[in-house]
C-alpha cells in the first residue's frame, strides 16, 4: 500500500513538474530569443510556412513579399490616404482569369436584362390593378445603365475579394445608394418566409423581427435597410444576451470601414442615409402586409413595425421624425440564381441558450478537434475564421452563428462578413471571448499581423483612420468617441494575444506566410488617387 502511495505521489510530481517546465520555463526561453518588445518582431522579412500538428500546410502560391522601406510624410495631412498609400496596402493581385471572377459579363448583363423584363411585366400588372381600388402608388422613372455602380461592384468580385483596393465603383456605389431615388420597398427574403407566423417560445428570434426592408433603386439596385433603434451615446444594457441585443446601423456602418482599413474587404459596401419612410417606402411598396404596418403616432410621426405576430406592436415600431429616419443601406451580393452561396456553421458558435455552453467555451484544446476536420484541416479556411474573429472582436460583435460563402471559389474561398450589426454595443467592455479561433489555435495571417502591427502605430492610428474614413459617410457621427478609442484597446490585446502565441510555440507554428509582391511604389499610388 506504501509503495503505491509512493507511486502515485512521484508520478504526480512528475505531472507537476513537466506541467511547469511546459508552461514556464519553456516560454522564458523562447522569449529570451524573441526579444522584449512590445509586440512580436514581425518586420518585412519572409516567414517560412507553420508546421501544425494535426493540420495540413496551408497551400500557398510562390508569390513574395514586396521588400521596401516606407516612411510616411510627417505633414499633418490624411492619415488614411497615407496608410493607403503605404507598400502593404499596394501588393499585386495575379491576373484574373474566368475561374477568380464570381461573374462574367455577358452572365452578369443576361441577369440585368431579366431583371428588367420582370420589372416591367410586374408593373404593368400591379398598374391594372391598382387602377380599379383606391391604392395611391408613387411611379418613378427606372433606367437601364449598363455602367451602373452595382453592376460594376458584381462584376468586380474575385475569388480574393469583394472589391479591389482601387476600384471606383465603390466610392459611386456608396454615393449612389445616399442619393438614388427608390422605386420599390419590400420584405426581405427571410421575412417573407416568415410568412408572419413565428415561434414566441424561441430564445433566439428568427431575423424577420428585425425590421429590415429590401429597397430597390432607379437604376435597379437593391440595398438592404436597417432603421435606427438605437440611440448612438446608449451602450447595450448589462442584463442584455448577444442574442436579443438590439440591432444597430450605425454599427454595419462602421464595420464596412473597418474591414476596408483592415484589407479585408469581405463585407458589403454600406451607407447611412435618412429615408423618408413615408414616400421612400409606404408610397412605392406594392406588397400590401408591408403597408399595412404603417400607422401614425399619437406625435404625428409615420412608424411601422416588424411583420412578426410577438412584435407587431407600437412599442416595437420605429417612427420618422416626422417622415426622416435614419438607417444603414448595405449593397445587395449577386442573386443566388447566379452567384450561390451555402451558409455554414461557425466552430465557435454559442449557444444561443440562457445557461448552456458549447465546448470550445470549457475546453481549451478545443482547436486540436476543429483542426482534424473538414474543411480546417487544409487550405486557408481556418486561417479565415481566425480572421473573422479578430474582425469580430473589434467590433464587439458576438453574433457570429454562420458564414458565408461563395460555392464557385471553394474551401479556399474568403469568408463572407455579412449581418454586423450587433457590433459596437458596448465601448467599455472588450469580450475576449470572441478571440477563442486566435488564442486557441495560436494561428495568423501574416499579411493580417502586419496591418494590425501598422495600424497600431502612432502615424496610422486605427481610431484615427477610422474617424477620418467615417466622416465620409451622410450621417455625423457615425460611432461616439468612446468606440473609436475602444478599437485601439482592442487592437492592442490582439497583438497581445499573438504575442503570446509567439512567445509560446515561435515564429514559425503561428504566423503565415501570405504575401503577394506591391504594384506600386508610394509616389505611384498618389498619382492614382489624384487621378482619381
Amino acid at each position: 500500500m506504501m509503495r503505491r502511495d509512493r507511486l502515485l505521489l512521484a508520478a504526480t510530481l512528475t505531472a507537476i513538474f513537466s506541467a511547469d517546465l511546459y508552461f514556464v520555463l519553456l516560454p522564458k526561453l523562447r522569449s529570451v530569443g524573441l526579444g522584449s518588445g512590445d509586440f512580436c518582431p514581425c518586420g518585412l522579412d519572409n516567414f517560412t510556412l507553420p508546421r501544425h500538428g494535426g493540420l495540413a500546410t496551408p497551400q500557398l502560391s510562390n508569390w513574395t513579399l514586396y521588400e521596401t522601406t516606407f516612411e510616411p510624410a510627417d505633414d499633418g495631412g490624411s492619415k488614411l490616404e497615407r496608410l493607403f498609400s503605404h507598400p502593404l496596402y499596394n501588393i499585386e493581385t495575379p491576373v484574373l482569369g474566368s475561374e477568380e471572377r464570381l461573374l462574367q459579363a455577358e452572365q452578369l448583363m443576361e441577369y440585368y436584362r431579366r431583371k428588367v423584363a420582370r420589372w416591367e411585366r410586374h408593373m404593368h400588372l400591379y398598374s391594372e390593378s391598382v387602377a380599379l381600388s383606391n391604392i395611391t402608388v408613387t411611379e418613378h422613372e427606372v433606367t437601364f445603365d449598363p455602367e451602373a455602380s452595382w453592376l460594376k461592384f458584381h462584376s468586380g468580385i474575385s475569388s480574393y475579394a469583394l472589391y479591389s483596393r482601387n476600384d471606383p465603383a465603390i466610392p459611386k456605389l456608396l454615393k449612389d445608394m445616399q442619393r438614388m431615388s427608390v422605386i420599390s420597398a419590400d420584405y426581405t427574403q427571410d421575412e417573407k418566409a416568415l410568412k408572419g407566423a413565428c415561434d414566441c417560445t424561441q430564445v433566439v428570434k428568427p431575423s424577420g423581427h428585425h425590421l429590415k426592408l429590401a429597397l430597390k433603386m432607379q437604376n435597379f439596385g437593391k440595398a438592404m435597410f436597417k432603421p435606427m433603434r438605437q440611440q448612438r451615446d446608449e451602450e447595450t444594457p448589462e442584463d442584455f444576451f448577444y442574442f436579443v441585443d438590439l440591432q444597430r446601423h450605425n454599427a454595419e456602418i462602421a464595420a464596412f470601414h473597418l474591414d476596408r482599413i483592415l484589407d479585408f474587404r469581405r463585407v458589403p459596401p454600406v451607407a447611412g442615409r435618412l429615408v423618408n419612410v413615408s414616400g421612400e417606402v409606404r408610397l412605392v411598396t406594392h406588397n400590401e402586409d408591408l403597408r399595412a404596418v404603417f400607422f401614425t403616432s399619437p406625435a404625428n410621426n409615420t412608424c411601422f413595425f416588424a411583420k412578426c405576430l410577438y412584435v407587431c406592436k407600437t412599442e416595437y415600431a420605429v417612427c420618422g421624425g416626422p417622415d426622416l429616419l435614419e438607417g444603414s443601406l448595405s449593397a445587395y451580393l449577386p442573386g443566388l440564381s447566379i452567384a450561390p452561396r451555402i451558409s455554414i456553421p461557425n466552430p465557435w458558435t454559442r449557444s444561443y441558450t440562457f445557461s448552456g455552453r458549447e465546448e470550445w467555451e470549457v475546453n481549451p484544446f478545443y482547436c486540436d478537434t476543429v483542426k482534424q476536420q473538414y474543411p480546417y484541416n487544409s487550405g486557408n479556411r481556418l486561417l479565415n475564421i481566425i480572421d473573422m474573429s479578430i474582425f469580430d472582436f473589434l467590433t464587439s460583435n458576438m453574433d457570429r452563428h454562420h458564414y458565408e460563402i461563395f460555392t464557385k471559389f471553394g474551401d479556399d474561398g474568403f469568408l463572407l462578413h455579412l449581418d454586423n450589426a450587433r457590433g459596437f454595443g458596448k465601448h467599455s467592455q472588450d469580450e475576449m471571448s470572441i478571440l477563442a479561433p486566435l488564442s486557441q489555435c495560436c494561428m495568423i495571417k501574416r499579411s493580417t499581423l502586419v496591418r494590425l502591427q501598422l495600424l497600431a502605430r502612432p502615424e496610422f492610428r486605427l481610431s484615427d483612420v477610422m474617424r477620418e474614413s467615417l466622416k465620409g459617410d451622410s450621417l455625423q457621427p457615425v460611432l461616439m468617441e468612446p468606440h473609436l478609442l475602444a478599437l485601439d484597446r482592442r487592437l492592442q490585446k490582439v497583438l497581445r494575444a499573438v504575442q503570446r502565441c509567439v512567445r509560446r510555440l515561435g515564429e514559425e507554428d503561428v504566423i503565415t506566410k501570405d504575401f503577394v509582391k506591391s504594384t506600386a511604389t508610394p509616389q505611384m499610388n498618389t498619382e492614382m488617387k489624384k487621378d482619381r
